[in-house]
């Protein structure tokens, strides 16, 4: 057991901040989501384990005896936005906290917490976007947040990030001392390991009234997932094909993802760019997708294409490789570290770029039987169960150093 071969027989408290299980579609909830499924089924028994959220919680789990769960809104201030996040990470949790005696703490996210000197405080870093991209601070309320955020971080006794991208981050903008940092790999739900039957493939394609044999894509509307491009290289490769006829047909390119509003900084207005193309036949956007019909979703496109300008890691990438799908993934940020070359990779920034690797995938048939035997194969690099492992290794031995430090 990893907490017997480090901290002995003696019992701790571990509380974790796990707000994000609030949001389940995003890729921090998800991580959180894992983690937790992972933890409460690990041989913990000398470890009081005490959860931390804003609202009352359910993960389809019977949690043990040695898990208390923990949930407080300001009693004025119900509104679920970046006011309630200050008010709750910066001042109420810490208290609560300190009020448990909890031995460690660990933020499944970078949050604006920073606790009691007693208290070993270990944060899980999945990126600094906000820093390096300052057209996200676009009002004052998230100026202060970001600035309460880069404090905090600075403040953790440990800092835990899923990519080496974000570490580098981390060192350039932020100056953190490269020996605070661990990398440990995140992996996607177990519900992309599971087999998917003919039945169900086909229930879910009437669902969205699709057809198998699709280029696939999504995973957001935010500037930097590039959809906008990747629009533009599906026209350049429609009419490629006109003018020298490479293909019988170019198949449709549906995109999963919620549809972000006009006030949102960093929006990409797909509807508006599909019209302008004149791409309304081609294209299929098929909104905010229920992880359990992803999976489906994935097997039934003859590619996915994921070409971010930048990611903290890149779930939807390993997602597609789990279930052999041919991947087309941009070359920059963290990108290359989860698609190593089990993935085929594009230049984001040119358009032209873009569309040859799509056509590329779609006249070599062989390619696609490589990549996807490649991409399955990395994929079992990348799990939930020894993230779940390294994060407590991270957390136990870290405590046990600093309490010889500080005693």
């Amino acid at each position: 057991m990893v907490y017997d071969s480090i901290m002995g027989k003696e019992k701790i408290t571990l509380g974790i901040n796990v707000s994000f299980l609030r949001k389940p579609e995003t890729g921090i909830g998800q991580v959180t989501a894992n983690f937790l499924k992972k933890l409460a089924v690990s041989e913990s028994e000398n470890i009081n384990f005490i959860l931390y959220a804003e609202e009352d919680f359910s993960f389809g789990l019977n949690l043990s005896e040695n898990f208390q769960k923990r949930f407080f809104l300001p009693r004025f201030y119900k509104r679920d936005d970046l006011l309630r996040r200050i008010i709750w990470e910066k001042f109420m949790l810490p208290k609560m906290v300190k009020k448990d005696k909890c031995d460690i703490f660990l933020s499944l996210y970078q949050s604006a917490t920073i606790l009691d000197g007693k208290i070993f405080h270990t944060m899980l870093v999945h990126d600094i976007i906000p820093k390096i991209f300052p057209v996200y601070l676009n009002n004052f309320r998230k100026i202060i947040y970001q600035k309460l955020v880069e404090k905090s971080i600075k403040s953790t006794d440990k800092i835990v990030v899923i990519s080496k991208r974000t570490e580098k981050d981390l060192i350039q903008f932020l100056n953190i001392n490269p020996a605070k940092i661990t990398v440990n790999y995140i992996g996607a739900s177990e519900i992309y390991f599971k087999p998917i039957s003919k039945e169900k493939n086909r229930q879910i394609l009437e669902k969205y009234f699709l057809s198998s044999g699709y280029i696939f894509a999504g995973g957001g509307y935010e500037k930097r997932k590039n959809i906008e491009k990747l629009l533009y290289a599906y026209r350049f490769l429609l009419d490629k094909n006109k003018k020298i006829r490479f293909s019988a047909e170019i198949p449709p390119l549906v995109i999963y993802g919620k549809l972000l509003p006009e006030i949102f900084p960093l929006a990409t207005d797909a509807e508006k760019i599909i019209k302008e193309l004149n791409l309304t036949q081609e294209v299929k956007l098929i909104g905010k997708i229920p992880e359990e019909d992803l999976p489906a979703l994935y097997v039934s496109a003859k590619m996915f294409v994921y070409p971010s300008l930048y990611e903290g890691f890149g779930l939807p990438v390993l997602e597609a490789m789990i279930l052999g799908v041919p991947v087309i993934v941009s070359k920059k940020s963290s990108l290359p570290e989860v698609g190593g070359d089990s993935v085929i990779y594009c230049d984001p920034d040119d358009t032209q770029d873009i569309a040859m690797v799509m056509k590329n995938c779609l006249r070599n048939k062989d390619l696609r039987q490589e990549m996807s035997r490649r991409s399955a194969k990395r994929a079992k690099m990348f799990s939930m169960e020894k993230f779940c492992q390294k994060m407590l290794h991270v957390l136990l031995e870290n405590t046990r150093e600093q309490k010889k430090n500080k005693n």
